[in-house]
């Protein structure tokens, strides 16, 4: 791929689209490689790339942080991934749970929690993430570790995302896609959730997608399949990873998927409550799932949640609604140092991202 080609076949299909285009990027990676190499900086001025919810931590609702936070201050151990002990709920974060005394622990990987376990025999791994990690957290459950499974599949929230009034086109210019999503024009759908789950869910979604690696050569590329889309009418599912990302995806993570957890509803930040877009755990391991074992206990902590106003924006960020800049806390108040949401405290969070390769110059 030679990305000074790509560049000038962007700018030469685009002009034949004559028209405002908006692409969304589904990974918390791709919005990284698009901020570092400033790729937004390169695209002609109708070309729009916009951040959806393909970040794991930014997409946990509020009141599932309050829960883990809750168990963690009734002295259960907790272990989670790094990313999420700084989200605040509408109470404190776990890592300010941590500062009053609780035992929080943050980890890289399941296999550190199963050397927790040897100490803390109640612990309690915080497990999130989408298709790409649900396999290790049904590895460890197998293991006998006890998980509070917040997992969450990805298609539902494309689909909800298509579906979604909000997203429908408010633009004078007319959209040669009417009906479903016609606000965003295409996606670039995520690398590392697609090499277990494959290409082949995404057909039932009627729009340009492209499936993408992570370096700037391959976002670069994946804009350019959507715009030759674009212009040839089409709506389909192309693969430009397929250096990883197989037809079929990887059947013994699926597998292990479907062997431990059942399809159940979630909530996302900015997406409400999702039909069949959660993984809970099955019975079958039930003397592994926190929500069994602590029922009781769960039950008394949603009861008790009362959702506290906040300007943060990140529900609509994750919508692709606005940008981070948009929201009046962005670099004012809400920082890296001091998030006062989701998307600024994880590494692949919309704000972070944008918090730190702001004004990036393209590197390609």
């Amino acid at each position: 791929m030679n990305p000074e080609k790509i560049i000038k076949n962007i700018n030469k299909i685009s002009k034949k689209i004559g028209r405002e285009v908006r692409l969304m990027e589904l990974c918390g990676t791709h919005s990284q490689t698009v901020a570092r190499y400033g790729i937004k900086n390169i695209l002609p001025k109708n070309i729009k790339l916009v951040s959806g919810p393909g970040c794991p931590v930014c997409v946990t609702d509020q009141s599932d942080i309050d829960i883990i936070v809750g168990l963690a201050n009734a002295g259960i151990s907790i272990a989670a991934y790094g990313d999420v002990l700084d989200v605040p709920g509408n109470i404190m974060s776990l890592s300010q749970a941590r500062q009053r005394g609780a035992r929080v622990f943050a980890v890289y990987n399941v296999a550190e929690v199963l050397k927790l376990k040897e100490k803390y025999s109640d612990i309690v791994f915080f497990g999130l993430g989408f298709e790409t990690t649900a396999p290790a957290t049904a590895w460890a459950i197998k293991k006998g570790i006890i998980a509070y499974s917040l997992h969450k599949l990805f298609p539902p929230a494309m689909a909800a995302l298509l579906k979604s009034a909000k997203t429908k086109s408010t633009s004078p210019q007319p959209s040669p896609y009417k009906g479903e999503g016609d606000r965003i024009d295409g996606f670039i759908n995520p690398g590392h959730v697609s090499a277990i789950i494959g290409t082949e869910v995404y057909k039932k979604f009627k729009a340009p997608q492209v499936v993408a690696g992570f370096e700037a050569q391959d976002v670069l590329r994946a804009i350019e399949m959507l715009l030759a889309q674009i212009v040839r009418k089409e709506k389909k599912v192309e693969n430009e990873y397929c250096r990883v990302v197989k037809k079929e995806g990887n059947k013994k993570a699926l597998d292990l998927i479907n062997e431990v957890f059942e399809v159940g509803d979630a909530k996302w930040r900015g997406l409400g409550e999702i039909k069949n877009s959660g993984l809970k755990i099955r019975k079958k391991y039930q003397n592994q799932n926190a929500e069994f074992i602590y029922c009781d206990l769960i039950e008394k902590l949603r009861s008790k949640i009362i959702e506290k106003p906040s300007a943060c924006k990140c529900g609509l960020v994750l919508q692709g609604l606005i940008e981070p800049k948009d929201c009046l806390l962005f670099k004012e108040i809400c920082t890296p140092e001091n998030p006062q949401g989701a998307c600024m405290v994880s590494v692949e969070g919309a704000c972070n991202v944008e918090y730190r390769y702001n004004n990036a110059k393209c590197k390609s």
